[in-house]
């Protein structure tokens, strides 16, 4: 059987409308980092840049997930696109492009050789699904905090969400989007006028390589992109039950692209964590091995909204932002649950679990890194510690607790 005919046998409502949300959710939050960034650029750069990234993570997404038959959601950078807010200024654009090179060629390389497979492997379990956890919980917290704001829409979609669970539990997300949609409309909360449809066309920039703008963005466009992407982004396929594809052809197939793309804008491509934990669960679909139309599904819809990313700038501006909060708060409860019960099922580790989390979730940021890699180097030295303890006690050099009562 082709691989079409299996997709079109396999797919399902739920699914498709899974990755369609995780690509809407995409567009509508972490791409204000990149407008952020753009400030100051020509219009033109701004919208190939947009394009570069919509049409690569689509194509992954698509690819990927046909070739491995898992739901493979990618998407750009987010740390990266923050980590630009502040550097882009520092160079012109030509050398940023030429940053971008070196580090796609550097994470392939990273890739090829299973250095990231060796690191992910000797992750705790435990460590890895807190700091997923923690990652999650900011953006279903959020949904509380612009509550007062849209207290009507943002009840009816958690009231919806609920009684989905209760009695539809693969559709319970569709409802959410159907509902605020409508409660949105009727209570005239969208704002501007709807654009006119336009074709967006890349724009070439040919790469200056500068060794300053190698040490200032390659380096930490990598680093970042590896702890706080690839990271979460390997653990929600494995929290998720999946133990294949390794991380290394992932991440080689990513940058690969990226590298291609970097000319027009692409300042770099990974898995997706955020987003990818809504095409992961139980509610894309019940049996996990068709949750992959969920992946197709979100890649298609990326490289329809690059190919006209002008306008769907425009449209995603009159959606209010109360509901894209909701909407994904929701979206992610089911995920956030497993992580921490997860988390907490070691007993032994369940400190280190809990030290990992709570950084994960405070969204620090420390010498360019944010919270993702803290929280593991936390949780970790954590982990070590009590295992440490654990291991002299077993070897007689420590009492345990019964010998150190008095």
């Amino acid at each position: 059987m082709s691989a079409v005919s299996q997709l079109a046998k396999d797919a399902s409502l739920p699914a498709i409308v899974a990755g369609a949300v995780a690509t809407l959710i995409s567009f509508a939050g972490p791409l204000v980092l990149v407008f952020q960034a753009a400030q100051g650029m020509p219009h033109a750069l701004l919208e190939s840049w947009v394009w570069t990234i919509s049409i690569g993570s689509g194509f992954l997404g698509v690819v990927l997930s046909l070739r491995y038959r898992v739901p493979v959601v990618v998407a750009w950078s987010a740390p990266g696109s923050a980590l630009l807010i502040t550097l882009l200024p520092t160079v012109s654009f030509p050398e940023a492009v030429g940053a971008y090179l070196i580090a796609s060629v550097a994470t392939f390389v990273i890739g090829v050789s299973g250095t990231f497979d060796r690191i992910v492997s000797r992750l705790p379990a435990g460590i890895s699904a807190a700091m997923l956890a923690g990652i999650l919980f900011g953006f279903a917290a959020k949904m509380f905090v612009v509550l007062p704001a849209q207290p009507v829409m943002v009840g009816a979609m958690f009231v919806v969400f609920f009684m989905g669970r209760r009695w539809f539990p693969r559709y319970a997300v569709v409802g959410v989007l159907a509902v605020g949609v409508f409660v949105s409309v009727l209570g005239g909360k969208l704002t501007g006028h709807v654009p006119s449809l336009q074709f967006t066309a890349p724009t070439w920039t040919t790469p200056r390589f500068d060794w300053q703008a190698g040490v200032n963005i390659s380096l930490p466009l990598m680093v970042v992109a590896l702890t706080g992407q690839w990271v979460p982004g390997m653990a929600v396929l494995r929290n998720s039950g999946y133990a294949k594809p390794s991380a290394g052809p992932l991440i080689a197939w990513s940058s690969a692209v990226s590298a291609v793309l970097a000319p027009f804008g692409c300042h770099g491509l990974n898995l997706a964590a955020i987003t990818a934990a809504i095409c992961t669960g139980h509610e894309a679909h019940a049996e996990a091995e068709k949750r992959y139309v969920a992946g197709v599904s979100g890649g298609i819809v990326y490289l329809v909204l690059g190919c006209i990313a002008a306008t769907v700038l425009s449209l995603f501006a009159m959606l209010p932002k109360e509901l894209i909060a909701a909407l994904a708060g929701l979206a992610l409860f089911p995920t956030i649950a497993g992580a921490l019960a997860a988390s907490m099922s070691d007993v032994q580790d369940r400190d280190a679990a809990l030290v990992t989390f709570i950084v994960s979730a405070s969204g620090m940021s420390l010498c360019g890194l944010g919270a993702a890699f803290w929280s593991l180097l936390f949780g970790l030295a954590a982990h070590a510690l009590l295992r440490w303890k654990l291991a002299r006690r077993a070897s007689g050099k420590l009492p345990t607790r019964a010998e150190a009562q008095p």
